[in-house]
C-alpha cells in the first residue's frame, strides 16, 4: 500500500530545498566576521592617521632641513670680511677712516 500512495503524488517541486538556508551555524559566523569588521575598524583609522602624521613630519622635516641649510650659508657669509663690510655700512652707518659721512633726511632706514 505504501508504493501506491507514494507512486500516487505528484512530484513537488523541491525549490524550498534548493535555495540557500540561513542555518545557526551560518548566522553565528555571520556575527562573528561582523563583530571582527568592527573591532578591526579603529587600528585601521588609528594606522592612517598616523601614516598621515608621518607624512607631515616628513615634509616639515624637509622645509627644516632647506631652512638649516639657508642659516648655514648666511653663517657662512658673515665669515667674509667684504660682507662684514657691507653689513657695517649699511646697518650700522660705519665708515672707513678717512672716509666722510653723508645722511639724507627723509630717506627710510634699509633693513638689516
Amino acid at each position: 500500500m505504501s508504493t501506491r500512495r507514494a507512486a500516487s503524488k505528484p512530484a513537488r517541486p523541491r525549490l524550498e530545498r534548493d535555495r540557500p538556508r540561513l542555518t545557526g551555524r551560518a548566522a553565528l559566523l555571520l556575527v562573528a566576521v561582523a563583530v571582527l569588521v568592527v573591532m578591526a575598524i579603529v587600528p585601521a583609522r588609528q594606522y592612517l592617521e598616523q601614516r598621515g602624521r608621518i607624512a607631515e613630519l616628513d615634509r616639515l622635516a624637509t622645509e627644516l632641513e632647506a631652512q638649516n641649510a639657508e642659516l648655514r650659508a648666511g653663517i657662512s657669509a658673515l665669515h667674509d670680511p667684504v660682507h662684514l663690510e657691507e653689513l657695517a655700512r649699511a646697518c650700522l652707518g660705519m665708515v672707513a677712516p678717512g672716509e666722510v659721512a653723508f645722511v639724507i633726511a627723509g630717506k627710510p632706514a634699509t633693513d638689516c
